[in-house]
């Protein structure tokens, strides 16, 4: 008879550490929540959520999506190659990484002034309210990200580092945290109503 055999370091030791999952967790909580009160909001004023969704431009938020999974994808091999000890590789996957966080803010920052030079702003109405309150707490997500990334890179470049596998997965966790919340707010905001 075979038998399963369970791991309970990888349960009580995942990648990044305990502390990090936590953190993630409470985040996607806190923006499950408020999906849900916009979900609410929208079912009682569906055709004023449709007509403001109607004013986002979707193509923006698609290639936001893209630099945001390429850039988990970069990610990934980061991890992979810092694993690997392959330290010049790695760095330059965490330099593809920060690229597309990059890009994401700068496209965001496009959107966001053409959102302003039309007059949309957070007072416009209840869906714009979500809008910019959603977006912009991602935003922030993403620029704590980046400056994760960049500490972490310099960290593991310098002579003697002592950077571990366990922080460039903390990093690595963080940054995926941000493409999957992305992933969550794009079709919701952009596509749905």
């Amino acid at each position: 008879m075979n038998t399963v055999k369970i791991n309970y370091k990888n349960l009580y030791f995942p990648p990044g550490g305990i502390l990090m999952w936590i953190i993630i967790f409470l985040e996607l909580i806190t923006f499950g929540m408020a999906l849900i009160a916009f979900a609410i909001y929208g079912s009682e004023e569906p055709s004023l959520f449709h007509q403001s969704r109607l004013q986002l431009n979707s193509t923006f938020g698609a290639v936001n999506t893209v630099f945001l999974l390429t850039s988990g994808f970069f990610m990934a091999n980061a991890v992979h190659e810092f694993k690997e000890k392959n330290l010049k590789k790695s760095s330059l996957y965490f330099k593809l990484t920060m690229l597309g966080g990059v890009l994401f803010l700068i496209l965001k920052s496009i959107e966001y002034y053409h959102k302003i030079e039309s007059g949309i702003t957070i007072d416009s109405n209840t869906f714009f309210a979500f809008y910019w309150l959603l977006t912009g707490f991602h935003l922030i997500h993403v620029v704590m990200g980046l400056v994760i990334l960049v500490w972490t890179n310099h960290g593991m470049m310098k002579n003697n580092s002592d950077t571990e596998v366990a922080d460039v997965e903390a990093c690595a966790a963080f940054w995926h945290m941000c493409d999957l919340i992305w992933l969550l707010l794009f079709p919701v905001l952009y596509l749905i109503f």
